[in-house]
């Protein structure tokens, strides 16, 4: 690239990607990251192609069928209405400012204002309890908090100093000791910046959801997230004027991913449906009253859909997509078959955007999650000996300077250190490479186990239970066995209509034994809810520990032939 101007150093990689959105050989050899020195997203993208721009950014459906929708514009100049106001208030470049809000207008507004002014976002969903909210504000050192004025008293015992804002209108007005966010309103609107942005600055710390442990706290920059989500939105398959519905929960990273950086990387409209109980008919109804183009859905979603009549949405969207866990291989063929779309895999983490992924016009091999993103080597190494192979944990080559990988983990060096070990990024992820270069994914590291010597992938196992119509969801633990140490485990959720019966299950195993080989058939089966994480990941470790006690009801096999 020869242009030094921020804004066409991205405009030019982002529309090498647009050009060659079905071309994925091409654009995989001739991408190049952008890589400004100084760089911010919310001045430097957004508002260039916010000026004058009265098309719509964002577009919101409330449960009760209203719909408001905000242009580019009347979001770059609410954004730095807030800043200033903010400002005002003593938020300064480097605080950390926890932003607890549901999908409403005003989290985008302060995510946009929050870079302008170089804060530190710490997104947060407002499904957390009072004592993950202290934790967040301990460890994330946060100075400031923005959220919801229903849920102020959530922070009444949480300790420290920080500024309380609150959004919207509780029984009290505002609460006490809370500041007002709606005084915003009456703020300048002619923001100047107080100082450059170097790419490398902080801009966001994330909370992962734990599924195995405390939290880890991921650092990303300027640049990781907002221009690494390029390689999200040539997974995605975005277009300018596209409208993209994503179903995620703000604070988690996924809604960093495709309720804001991707879709706004291509001038889309970011269209978001507020509902308290999912209900699949109605969202296809809102998608058909928006317009939706491109969707994207975690798999637990896309379960429920294909138990529902897909068949209601009459304009289905020209790109489907799944991401958080892999999409089974019976719920791609089920959607292929009413909607004529196949629903697209793609992976990457909260430490990384997406790394590796069915685009736009490949050829997808059922069960493989694609190929590596333009501007990611991918290595598979093994997890005993580090040297890279065609089976192992997949991992980051960092030699070519990826963008969209964090920082680091913040206060854990050696925990950054141990990621990040001899030039690579392990993901904690195992994935096997077929002739063709594409990867198929077996697992996490601490999910796969042995059965009789044998190495178990649950994901194989779930897939192979859920091709069974009585089944909604499974998850696939070890079991303790006194003849083969572990036997796979089932925990399953049935589809509408099935019985939790020894005569299901007796079906279960049968279609078990059709399936599999011997020694991956699943050999022990329970009825009962999955434990899930508050970002809908299933805690197999919760599993494991029910499965080491032996306390829930179950079938085993031997005892249902």
């Amino acid at each position: 690239m020869t242009t030094t101007d921020p804004t066409e150093e991205f405009r030019a990689a982002r529309d090498f990607l647009l050009t060659h959105r079905e071309d994925y050989d091409t654009a995989y050899a001739g991408f190049r990251w952008p890589r400004p020195e100084r760089f911010n997203w919310a001045l430097d993208w957004f508002d260039a192609i916010a000026r004058d721009n009265d098309r719509t950014a964002l577009r919101i459906a409330e449960e009760d069928g209203t719909h408001s929708q905000y242009s580019f514009a009347e979001l770059a100049h609410r954004s730095d209405q807030v800043a200033n106001w903010l400002r005002a208030q003593g938020v300064r470049a480097g605080d950390r400012v926890l932003v607890m809000l549901g999908n409403q207008k005003e989290l985008w507004e302060t995510a946009l204002a929050a870079m302008k002014l170089r804060a530190v976002l710490v997104p947060a969903t407002p499904l957390l309890n009072t004592v993950e909210l202290a934790d967040r504000v301990d460890r994330g050192a946060v100075r400031h908090v923005v959220a919801r004025a229903e849920d102020h008293t959530r922070f009444a015992s949480v300790p420290g100093a920080f500024t309380r804002i609150a959004v919207g209108r509780p029984a009290q007005d505002p609460p006490p000791g809370w500041l007002d966010y709606e005084e915003s309103l009456t703020a300048r609107a002619d923001y100047v910046p107080d100082g450059p942005t170097l790419a490398d600055d902080p801009l966001l710390l994330y909370f992962t959801s734990g599924t195995t442990s405390r939290p880890k706290l991921v650092q990303h920059t300027h640049v990781s997230y907002p221009v690494g989500h390029l390689s999200t939105m040539y997974w995605i398959g975005l277009r300018p004027g596209d409208v993209h519905l994503n179903i995620s929960s703000p604070g988690w990273a996924k809604h960093a991913w495709s309720n804001l950086f991707a879709p706004w990387n291509a001038e889309a409209t970011v269209f978001v449906h507020n509902y308290t109980r999912f209900d699949a008919g109605r969202l296809m109804t809102e998608m058909d009253r928006a317009g939706v183009t491109t969707f994207c859905a975690p798999p637990t979603v896309w379960r429920m859909l294909i138990q529902a009549d897909l068949g209601q949405l009459r304009t289905p969207p020209r790109e489907a997509v799944a991401a958080g866990e892999p999409l089974n291989p019976e719920v791609i063929d089920a959607v292929r078959r009413s909607w004529g779309v196949t629903v697209r895999d793609g992976f990457g983490q909260t430490e990384t955007t997406v790394q590796i992924a069915n685009t736009p016009g490949s050829e997808v091999t059922p069960g493989s999650m694609g190929r590596p993103s333009p501007g990611f080597t991918i290595a598979l190494l093994d997890p005993a000996t580090g040297r890279p192979g065609d089976e192992g944990e997949i991992s980051v080559d960092l030699s070519a300077a990826p963008v969209g990988v964090m920082a680091g983990y913040e206060g854990d060096p050696a925990r950054t250190a141990e990621a990040m070990a001899d030039g690579y990024y392990r993901t904690g992820d195992l994935a096997v490479r077929g002739p063709d270069g594409r990867l198929t994914y077996i697992g996490r590291r601490d999910d796969v186990f042995k059965s009789s010597d044998y190495k178990i992938s649950p994901f194989e196992l779930e897939s192979a239970l859920l091709s069974h119509e009585a089944v909604a969801e499974a998850g696939v633990v070890p079991a303790p066995d006194a003849l083969r140490l572990s036997v796979p485990k089932a925990y399953v959720v049935l589809a509408e209509g099935w019985e939790p019966t020894r005569d299901t299950a007796k079906l279960l195993f049968a279609h078990s034994r059709a399936e599999l080989p011997p020694y991956k058939r699943v050999r022990r089966i329970e009825f009962a809810e999955l434990p899930k994480t508050i970002s809908g990941k299933i805690r197999r470790v919760e599993l494991r520990a029910a499965a080491e006690r032996g306390d829930g009801a179950e079938y085993r096999e031997e005892d249902c032939v």
